[in-house]
This record gives C-alpha cells, structure tokens and sequence, in this order.
C-alpha cells in the first residue's frame, strides 16, 4: 500500500472524495458560488481550509441539499 493512500484519487478512481473544492461543490449540487457562502454565513455548512483551500465535506453538502424543501 502506498504512503500517500488514501490522498491520491488517482491512485483509487473508485474512491469517493471526503471533501470537494467549492468549484466541485457548485457543479456536484447545483448550488451557486454565493449561494454557499451564504450557507457558510449561515452556519449551515462549515467550510474546512487546508492552506488556502477551501473545502467542503461531501456528507454536509448531501445534508443541505436533502434539507430543501421539495418543488410543488
């Protein structure tokens, strides 16, 4: 096993992300840009950074997009 497993998504394709990007965020939900930074003001997603990048956890943007209400 390499030492740089799990952190290589090349190394695993089959392995889902933890965290996403906030480009990634946007085209895996659907939601804008602001819209999530105003879901970060909110407090109803937590941004993580890791140096200057920000990150999202995929398991609380799969809770926010579950809590919209559903179209009529």
């Amino acid at each position: 096993m390499s030492a740089r497993w799990p952190f290589r998504q090349l190394d695993h394709p089959n392995m889902p992300k933890l965290a996403v990007t906030i480009a990634e965020a946007v085209e895996m939900t659907g939601i804008g840009r602001t819209s999530l930074y105003k879901l970060f003001a909110e407090k109803k997603l937590t941004p993580r950074k890791n140096g200057k990048r920000t990150l999202i956890l995929v398991e609380d943007l799969e809770r926010v997009v579950k809590s919209l209400p559903e179209a009529a």
